[in-house]
C-alpha cells in the first residue's frame, strides 16, 4: 500500500501534491494535514516505514530558507494543528500548537496585557516555523530570541515518537534539552507540535528615539548607544543603497518613565533627534523572503557592527537590523548574479569571521542555493552531524536542508 493509501486509513487528511506544494522545484508525491500531536506520530511512522523524505510546512513563509535539500516525498502541512492548548497568566506562559500563527498567539494574551517577546519579521509566521528557524527582530535586544523564551516542547521524532521536554513535562529524553535543539535545526531533527513559552507583560509606553548619522560617525554613536545605561528594548540601524543611515533606539517602560529616558536618549544621541510612537521599519526585513530576493544575515561582536555594515553597504546591500545585538540584515539587489554574490558573500564571511560572526545566505532564488555556499564555515559541524545520526539515521526530516548537508 503506497503511503497516500495508508494515511487515508488512518484517517489522516491527505491528498496528492499540487504545484502551490512545490518545494524549492519539486511536488512532493503526498500532502499530509494531521490534526494534533497523535496524527503527526502516525503519519511519521507511515513515512518512516516507507523510508520516505518528508519536509514540515506551516504557512510557508520559509520553505527557501537554508540550501536546497532532498527532494520530499512527502510535505507534512502543520496548518492543522494551530490550537492554544493553556494560558496561565498569573505564571507568564503560553502553551500552543506549533501551527498557530504567531499574531494568533500575540491576539490571544494580549487581552491579559502580555506578549511573547518576539517580533514577526517575517509575516504569517506559525509558531514552529519560529522555532525551526530561529528569527527575530529588534526586540532580541530586550527579550532574546525563541531559543531564550521556549521552556517546554513536544516534538515527533522521525520514526514516529512522542517526546516532551522543559516546561509541562511528562518524559523527558535523557541528555538533551529537545526544545532547544529545535531552535534553529530547519525542520532536520523532529517535527515541533507543541511549545510552551514566557511570556511577558506589554509596556505601558513605549517610543523611538532616531536620527540620521553619517558613515563616518556611524561607529561612535552605536559605541555610546551601547554603552548606555537606558535599557532599550531595541537599537536598530537602516542603511539603504542610497541616502543617509538611520539609527534609531526603542524605549519601553512606565508611563512615568519614558518621558525622562526619552531625554536622556537624545542627550545620548548627541545629534538632534526625532520622536515617534510608531516607526515601522524595524519591523521589516530589507528584502523579500519568500525566495525571489536573496536576503544575507551578517552577524560580528557589538563593536564590530558599523564596520561590517559599511563593508556591506560598499557591495551595494541596504543593511538593516539589530545593531544592539550585533545581528544585521542585507538585501541584494535583484540583478546580482551567482558569481558576484559568491564573491560578495566571501569577501564579507572574511570581515565577518574577523569579528567573531558569520554570513549567512539565508533566503535566495533556487539557482542561488544551489551554486552558492549559503552556510559557510560552521563551527562544531561533527556535533550537529552526530545529533542528525542519532535523531533522524534514516535522513527523512528534510535532509540537505541544514549545515553541512544535515
Amino acid at each position: 500500500m503506497d503511503l497516500l493509501s495508508a494515511l487515508q486509513d488512518r484517517e489522516v487528511q491527505v491528498r496528492a501534491g499540487a504545484a502551490d506544494d512545490a518545494v524549492d522545484d519539486h511536488i512532493p508525491g503526498c500532502v499530509a494535514r494531521p490534526v494534533g500531536t497523535g496524527q503527526v506520530a502516525t503519519v511519521l511512522r507511515e513515512a518512516h516505514s516507507r523510508g520516505a523524505v518528508v519536509v514540515v510546512r506551516g504557512h510557508g513563509s520559509k520553505l527557501t530558507f537554508g540550501g536546497v535539500g532532498v527532494a520530499p516525498d512527502l510535505l507534512l502541512d502543520l496548518s492543522g494543528c494551530g490550537r492554544l492548548l493553556e494560558h496561565q497568566p498569573g505564571d507568564l506562559i503560553v502553551r500552543v500548537e506549533a501551527g498557530m500563527p504567531l499574531a494568533a498567539l500575540q491576539d490571544a494574551v494580549r487581552g491579559s496585557s502580555q506578549r511573547l517577546g518576539i517580533d514577526e519579521p517575517v509575516p504569517g509566521s506559525t509558531v514552529g516555523g519560529l522555532i525551526a528557524t530561529n528569527t527575530s527582530g529588534p526586540r532580541r535586544l530586550h527579550t532574546g530570541t525563541a531559543r531564550d523564551l521556549l521552556i517546554g516542547a513536544t516534538v515527533v521524532l522521525a520514526e514516529g515518537t512522542v517526546a516532551h521536554s522543559g516546561g509541562k513535562v511528562v518524559k523527558n529524553v535523557a541528555g538533551y534539552d529537545l526544545g532547544k535543539l529545535m531552535v534553529g535545526s530547519l525542520g532536520t531533527l523532529a517535527v515541533v507540535t507543541e511549545a510552551t513559552f514566557r511570556l511577558h507583560p506589554i509596556p505601558a509606553q513605549g517610543a523611538w528615539v532616531s536620527t540620521t548619522v553619517e558613515a563616518a560617525d556611524l561607529e561612535q554613536l552605536l559605541a555610546r548607544l551601547c554603552d548606555t545605561q537606558l535599557a532599550p528594548s531595541a537599537l536598530e540601524i537602516d542603511w539603504p543603497t542610497e541616502g543617509s543611515i538611520t539609527v534609531a533606539m526603542l524605549l519601553e517602560g512606565t508611563t512615568d518613565g519614558v518621558p525622562a529616558r526619552i531625554e536622556a536618549a537624545r542627550a545620548e544621541f548627541g545629534v538632534p533627534a526625532a520622536v515617534d510612537d510608531a516607526l515601522d521599519w524595524p519591523w521589516h526585513l530589507p528584502a523579500a523572503t519568500d525566495g525571489s530576493e536573496t536576503l544575507l544575515k551578517l552577524t560580528s561582536r557589538l563593536g564590530a557592527v558599523a564596520e561590517l555594515a559599511s563593508a556591506a553597504h560598499d557591495l551595494g546591500l541596504h543593511v538593516r537590523g539589530a545593531a544592539g545585538s550585533g545581528v544585521l540584515y542585507a538585501g541584494v539587489p535583484a540583478s546580482t548574479g551567482v558569481d558576484d554574490l559568491d564573491r560578495m558573500v566571501q569577501d564579507l564571511r572574511a570581515r565577518a569571521g574577523r569579528q567573531g560572526g558569520a554570513v549567512v545566505v539565508l533566503t535566495a532564488p533556487l539557482e542561488i542555493r544551489r551554486n552558492v555556499d549559503v552556510w559557510g564555515p560552521v563551527n562544531g559541524l561533527p556535533v550537529m552531524q552526530r545529533l542528525k545520526q542519532e535523531f533522524d539515521p534514516g535522513q527523512q526530516l528534510a535532509p540537505g536542508r541544514f549545515v553541512g548537508d544535515i
